[in-house]
This record gives structure tokens, C-alpha cells and sequence, in this order.
């Protein structure tokens, strides 16, 4: 594997790539492939699997009994910014668009379709001006350990539980809500989502940051954050 197929794919790659059965989503590609029954699903993560171990990089998978969901990100990209020293970071990176184009090519030898469009992912975000406090407190009781950390986010290695980030703010009395929660949903299903929450009583409070992200606020003033990777 060479250093550039580890490193971290900017938007306009993943764009580009055109991965027409996937959505990148926070850190990750994600895709639903319905397969309708168990065993046509017991049979497609098989395959997976096999191409998995030949190519050295599995997917996380969700085998249900009519569809199967899939995530694929890297645990080693690499982050190069522009005045410091690479990091070593969990994203998107060449060999997952290789084994995205893969398994596309192996669901339609199936028989299996695509809907990307169902994909979803939830994050909590908190404010906070002490991140170094309250992160290990929240790795703990979330997962079990202190140490379960990625830079200031808290991440389950066991993916049993969203991921928390701390939104930095100046020190101040703690304001009515300091957690929100972030969405992420396909680029292509945004506005629409945007529009479901509106029409079911919600307000949009922020836009600027669109199509990266819209906040929008329930008739008590809690908000949401619908999140996409467009424009980061």
C-alpha cells in the first residue's frame, strides 16, 4: 500500500469517485444493500468477506433479514494540514474506494440493489470550554474507558454508541441546552429531511453553513444539526 492510497480523501475525491451506491456520511461511506431475505444476505456478506480478506481491509457490517448495511472507513488515513505534522486519523481513503467499487460489483452479480438514500448517523454534540475535563468522563461512562478517544472525540470502538464531539466554547453559566444532536444523512436526502422537519413544527434557526449543515430548532427551541459531507 503506498502512502498516497492512505491518505485521507478530500471532498472533491470522494465526489469524484462517484460511488453511486454509497454516502459518505461523518467519517465514513455508508450503504444499504436489500437483499430481501437471510440467506440471499448471509450469502452476499459471505462474498464480502472473502473479498475482505483478498484485499486486506473488511467493512463493518449489519446483516438484518432484509437488508444489510455497511460501513467502511480507515484506521490509518493519513491527515497531512498545511503548517503541522500528519496525524494519523479514522476516515476515508483509496482502498475503501476500492472496496466500495467491489461490492457494488458484487451485489449486482447477486442480484442485490442499492439504496443508499436510507442511510443515516447520529452524533451528540456538547459545548463546552474544558474539553480535557469532561472528555474522559464521558469515554467512560460511554464506553467503559477513559482512553476511548480520537482527538477530543469520544469513540466507541464497539460502535454501540453515537460518537460525542465537544463543540468549543468561552466559559459561561451553562446555557438551557448544551447538547445538540448532529444528523448525518446523504447529501441527496438533506433538503428533504430539512423540509419533513419543518412541516412537522421545527424552524430553520441556521443556514449559512448549507449544504454542510442547517440547524433546525423543535417548538421548544431544541435543536438538531443536518449534517453532509458537501462543502467541509
Amino acid at each position: 500500500m503506498t502512502e498516497s492510497m492512505r491518505e485521507m480523501l478530500k471532498t472533491k475525491d470522494i465526489v469524484g469517485a462517484e460511488l453511486a451506491d454509497w454516502r459518505k456520511l461523518a467519517q465514513a461511506f455508508h450503504g444499504r444493500f436489500l437483499t430481501g431475505d437471510f440467506a440471499t444476505g448471509l450469502r452476499f456478506v459471505a462474498a464480502i468477506g472473502a473479498l475482505g480478506e483478498e484485499l486486506g481491509h473488511q467493512p463493518e457490517v449489519k446483516l438484518t433479514a432484509t437488508f444489510v448495511d455497511l460501513k467502511l472507513i480507515s484506521d490509518d488515513a493519513v491527515y497531512q494540514p498545511d503548517d503541522g505534522p500528519a496525524t494519523q486519523v479514522s476516515w476515508v481513503t483509496q482502498k475503501d474506494v476500492e472496496v466500495a467499487r467491489r461490492i457494488s460489483e458484487i451485489a449486482k452479480e447477486q442480484g442485490i440493489a442499492a439504496d443508499p438514500r436510507a442511510v443515516t448517523q447520529v452524533e451528540l454534540g456538547l459545548d463546552t470550554a474544558d474539553v480535557a475535563a469532561l472528555g474522559p468522563f464521558w469515554a467512560a461512562v460511554l464506553t467503559g474507558s477513559a482512553d476511548s478517544r480520537q482527538g477530543d472525540d469520544v469513540r466507541d470502538p464497539g460502535g454501540q454508541v453515537p460518537t460525542v464531539w465537544f463543540q468549543g466554547t468561552d466559559a459561561h453559566e451553562t446555557p438551557r441546552q448544551r447538547f445538540h444532536i448532529d444528523l448525518w444523512v446523504p447529501h441527496d436526502v438533506a433538503e428533504e429531511r430539512i423540509a419533513a422537519g419543518v412541516a412537522a413544527g421545527g424552524k430553520v434557526v441556521y443556514d449559512k453553513e448549507a449544504p454542510s449543515f442547517t440547524v433546525l430548532a423543535d417548538p421548544e427551541g431544541n435543536k438538531v444539526c443536518i449534517c453532509t459531507f458537501l462543502e467541509r
